[in-house]
């Protein structure tokens, strides 16, 4: 059985490896420890479980834990169960995803600039296996006002929403797109470093 001294010895580039020799109750000994208060064992839990994630689908059993933490009043728990699910994704035979999708969406609009990034960038693990969303999830990424975010935030949410359109973009291109991203370079959010860096990828 798993220890947290082990876990919490584990170097970060070490927990792939970790993971794929656990067995069923350490899984769940994980899960558990999603909800502790030590931020250092609640994070190398869920570095853990991301990465078994990739591997194996014997997490997607924890799928309603995970749509739980969704609505929790703890931002970290939100953050926890939107990640873990954007992890489980790639499992979901049972499109149990798109019955959750309105409330996941939902942390777009998050109160922690945090979480509405966690949320955009999750979108990265869900786009390759939710092709018949991608249209449905540009939409909501291109609805969401960026000039009403803080200031300091602008340029990171806007920056995410266009690496999630680039990958969307790959699948089914739109004139919405196509315009959105458009707007972004010639716009005064992005810096003109990162500018030329999606001009490139719109080339490749």
């Amino acid at each position: 059985m798993i220890s947290a001294e082990i876990l919490l010895s584990t170097e970060k580039d070490a927990l792939p490896a970790l993971s794929k020799a656990l067995s069923p109750e350490d899984l769940s000994q994980l899960v558990d420890w999603l909800n502790e208060k030590d931020d250092k064992l609640r994070y190398a839990s869920l570095l853990t479980l991301q990465s078994r994630s990739k591997d194996s689908d014997d997490l997607y059993k924890y799928w309603d834990v995970f749509v739980s933490k969704l609505k929790s009043d703890n931002s970290y728990q939100r953050s926890i169960g939107l990640m873990m699910i954007a992890a489980n994704v790639r499992w979901d035979k049972g499109s149990l995803f798109e019955s959750v999708f309105d409330d996941y969406c939902a942390l777009l609009r998050d109160e922690k600039p945090i979480t509405v990034r966690q949320c955009i960038q999750s979108f990265e693990d869900i786009v390759p296996y939710k092709s018949l969303l991608c249209a449905k999830i540009a939409e909501i990424l291109m609805n969401i006002d960026i000039l009403g975010a803080k200031e300091t935030m602008r340029k990171l949410f806007l920056t995410d929403i266009i690496n999630i359109l680039l990958l969307i973009r790959k699948q089914e291109k739109s004139d919405e797109i196509e315009k959105y991203i458009s707007d972004a370079i010639l716009g005064g959010v992005l810096d003109s470093k990162t500018k030329k860096v999606i001009s490139a990828a719109l080339l490749s």
